[in-house]
Parts: structure tokens; sequence; C-alpha cells
């Protein structure tokens, strides 16, 4: 359902300056943006970055209306359009809501970031069904589900579509079957929707490995792969960030690529 951050029936909207729209090192300037679950985390971080580079933005949000209203008032700072739709990624009919409203507050889509998603630790042999279908729901049918209402729109602008995928799709950890196994589908996922889509839409992965993003309870695991990342760190929201920008800048020629943005990590195997 969509709603105004804090409301249930129409989106929040934040105005913004014309006067500042255009500019020479804004690469983005004239674009419009659609990027789900981006009130927090990196979803935040990708909002505030395209807004920096000139782009117009809707993030969606499904619970966190605070979030989302305080990332629209920032990335409206910017100078550019801001707006927050509600949407539950895993739902049609609310997809179909947010697309058709995304489209008529925005004038039109340019990129689709597909960024909600959810994480879980459990235990192979603990593992729950309804775990495994929550995981898959959020992570792999909502990219599918978004990017399919997104067709019409993207293809009449030869837009972008940029997943985020994971090192967890790439690497097997023991005790994220249901994670990994999910993120590895939208692997492929962007692979088919590349040659799918082709030539209107070009479709492209972004896979993170570990991202610091300060949470103190994940100090202690943080600094523990920072040990065994080559790069003897862990990456930033920055850094995904970048990653992504790239692809939405890149040649349109360049398309169903997974791009792992992980400090070297995978290259060992390592697990988590």
């Amino acid at each position: 359902m969509l709603g105004r951050a804090g409301s249930e029936t129409r989106p929040h909207t934040v105005d913004y300056n014309p006067s500042m729209r255009r500019s020479a090192d804004k690469p983005l300037a004239g674009k419009t943006v659609v990027i789900t679950g981006g009130a927090q985390r990196l979803g935040r971080q990708f909002a505030l970055s395209m807004a920096q580079a000139g782009a117009d933005v809707a993030i969606t949000f499904r619970q966190s209306a605070r979030e989302a209203q305080h990332t629209v008032v920032d990335v409206a700072g910017c100078g550019v359009r801001a707006v927050a739709l509600r949407c539950d990624v895993t739902d049609e009919k609310s997809v179909k809501a947010m697309v058709k409203e995304a489209v008529r507050e925005l004038g039109g889509v340019d990129i689709l970031v597909n960024n909600a998603a959810n994480y879980e630790t459990a235990k192979f042999e603990e593992l729950t069904l309804k775990q495994w279908d929550a995981i898959f729901a959020s992570n792999t049918r909502g990219p599918f589900l978004v990017s399919r209402e997104m067709l019409k729109p993207l293809r009449e602008r030869k837009g972008k579509i940029i997943n985020l995928g994971s090192l967890g799709g790439l690497l097997p950890w023991p005790d994220h079957a249901h994670y990994c196994s999910s993120k590895a589908a939208v692997h492929m996922l962007t692979k088919v929707m590349a040659k799918a889509l082709a030539p209107e839409i070009a479709v492209n992965c972004v896979a993170p490995g570990m991202i610091d993003l300060g949470e103190k309870a994940a100090a202690a695991f943080m600094k523990k792969m920072a040990g065994k990342t080559p790069m003897r760190r862990n990456g930033t929201g920055e850094e995904v960030a970048g990653a992504v920008m790239f692809f939405a800048t890149a040649p349109h020629f360049i398309t169903g690529q997974v791009l792992a943005v992980d400090g070297g990590l995978g290259l060992g195997g390592e697990s988590v």
C-alpha cells in the first residue's frame, strides 16, 4: 500500500529548487530513479548518492515510515525531487500500485534499483520452510515482481535495472542456505533479464561482501571478517553505492554483469 511517510494513502513528496537541477558534474541530472527498500542502510546510501548526482529519487518502504521521511528530506536537500512510497515488494497488488504512483510522481523511470531484501542466519538442520519461503519472497520474488511491473516505463526511456545480489550468492555459507540460494537466484535472474529485456533495458547486479554500516552488534564479526579480507578491512556503504553508480552511468552496452564489492574476500572462498 502506498503512503506518505506516516500516512496510508498518499506518497510523501518534498519539492525541490529547479535552479539547482543541472550541472556538468551531475551525471544523472534529468534522470529518475526508483530504489526499493531505500529508507535506511544501503538503500538510503544509494538514494543520497544518486540525488547528489542529480537524479530525482523515489524510495519504497514497508514499515520504516519514519526513516523514509528522514531520507526523503535529506535527498531533497540535494536539490532534487524526492518521494517515499509504501510498498510490500512481495505482494503483486502493492507493487502494481507503487509503480503507477512512482511514474505519476516522477513522470517516468530511467533506473530501477532492486535493493529491498532480508538477511538471516540459520543452521541448515534448523531451517524451517516458513523461513525459506520468506527469504525467497523478499529477496527473489521481490526483484522479479518490481522489474516486471516496471518494464513499460523503463522501455520507454531505454532504462536500466540494477539488482542487489550478495557475496553469499557466489559462495556457499553453511549457516545461510536460504539466503545464499535466494541471492544466487538473483544473480541468475539478472543474467536472464539482461538477455530477455535487451536491447531496450540494461540489467546488472552489485554483489556486496562484508559491508560495515557501523552497527555495534556486528562489530566483533566485522573485525573477524576484516582479518580474512585481502584488503584488510570491510567495505563501506559509499563503496557499494559507487558500484551502483557505475552501472547507473555506464554505457548501455554493459549488461548481464555481476560485480562483487568484497575487497577480494571471495577470492579465498571464506565462509561466514
